[in-house]
């Protein structure tokens, strides 16, 4: 391997630095681990379709020998990403089906998805949204932006925003204010959810500027949960811990949205030590997400038995803070279908038969519910 990328501190902690000096060529790669001749060949057949994008932080957690790695598997292309599954979708989730106005989707009742940009820190090997992120020509423009705040102040049942991209924090501390600051004009609007991976990919990103801004508005009329992403332990790194202290300071919840990967997380132990630390970091385990149908990413999907499996070995286990909601997100535009072990084993004498995390069958007196209203497939236990 030959390792020659140098950094100053000063360089170190600045994230602009870290977006500029992007891993975007073998060249660049090779300079941070050796890579195989799948890895080589997968980056011609790949660039073009989807491109690479490793700042140099995450680079850094890559294991330089081992091509299998989860944050490796994560961030370098693989030929399996040319391998086209029959299920395989451009667009998995139906998002364009549902965009009421360039760069706003309005599929739920109270609330909508604002695609902000195209760019990332890093470009995620699984990206759902690979038909538009790393591609410029769907950058969402400053026009396209004011009929959006428009759209959403002609809809007084939305209340809720999901600012999502590409990454958000992508944009600098000026745009996003421009965002907040419009959202915060709007009454009907509430709170908002900020959607990024850079607590992972870029700590450097969420610094005091960016923090003090979260808690500017927080103090206003507009409410910020923050939404992040961390997929395995070796993501909780020092410098994500301190980032996400600075998150907590500013008075802003941290939930994860974990998706779940084939050789990075598909087990109880992984996610068990991934869930205990976000726990201690202040960020809530929120979300197990079932891979998404995206082009190219069938390598990385386990089957719903696995994520059904894990969420049985956490409940109980663990504390409820830990133990996630199992979604799929149907394909078509379906939206969110959470999936859970089914604990209800059957009834008998007007009670419910449940079993616990345990094993252990008890009964519970339920008068009010008929027996039809179970399922022959809602009692039985898949697990």
């Amino acid at each position: 391997m030959k390792k020659q990328v140098t950094w100053t501190t000063e360089e170190w902690n600045d994230w602009r630095w870290h977006q500029k000096n992007r891993v975007r060529n073998l060249e660049q790669l090779e300079e941070w681990v050796d890579t195989t001749a799948d890895e080589r060949e997968a980056f011609e057949k790949t660039d073009a379709v989807f491109h690479m994008g490793i700042t140099p932080y995450y680079a850094s957690l890559m294991d330089p020998v081992d091509p299998n790695c989860p944050v490796r598997l994560q961030s370098v292309p693989s030929l399996a990403e040319t391998k086209i599954s029959n299920w395989d979708l451009d667009d998995p989730l139906g998002e364009e089906a549902d965009m009421v106005v360039p760069g706003l989707t309005h599929r739920y009742p109270d609330r909508v998805l604002f695609y902000t940009n195209h760019n990332c820190a890093m470009y995620c090997r699984f990206c759902t949204r690979k038909r538009k992120v790393s591609d410029p020509t769907s950058m969402t423009n400053k026009s396209a932006y004011e009929n959006l705040f428009q759209d959403l102040a002609e809809h007084p049942e939305v209340n809720d925003v999901v600012i999502s991209g590409g990454d958000p924090l992508s944009l600098s501390d000026k745009r996003l204010m421009v965002i907040f600051e419009e959202l915060s004009k709007i009454p009907h609007i509430k709170y908002c959810r900020l959607g990024s991976r850079n607590l992972v990919t870029l700590p450097q990103r969420v610094n005091n500027d960016f923090c003090d801004m979260l808690k500017h508005y927080q103090s206003r009329n507009l409410s910020i949960f923050f939404n992040t992403h961390y997929n395995c332990p070796e993501e909780l790194t020092d410098e994500a811990w301190d980032a996400c202290d600075r998150v907590a300071a500013s008075g802003t919840p941290m939930n994860n949205q974990m998706v779940l990967l084939k050789g990075i997380n598909d087990s109880v132990e992984r996610v068990s030590e991934l869930n205990r630390k976000l726990l201690q970091m202040r960020v809530r385990p929120y979300y197990i997400y079932q891979c998404d149908l995206a082009e190219g990413v069938s390598h990385f999907r386990t089957s719903i038995a696995k994520g059904l499996e894990i969420v049985k070995g956490l409940r109980g286990h663990m504390s409820g803070l830990a133990s996630p909601h199992f979604v799929v997100d149907a394909p078509g535009g379906g939206g969110k279908i959470p999936l859970s072990p089914n604990y209800v084993v059957g009834m008998d004498e007007g009670s419910l038969m449940l079993r616990n995390f345990r094993g252990k069958v008890y009964r519970y007196p339920e008068t009010e519910l008929q027996l039809s209203s179970l399922t022959p497939e809602c009692l039985h236990d898949k697990i």
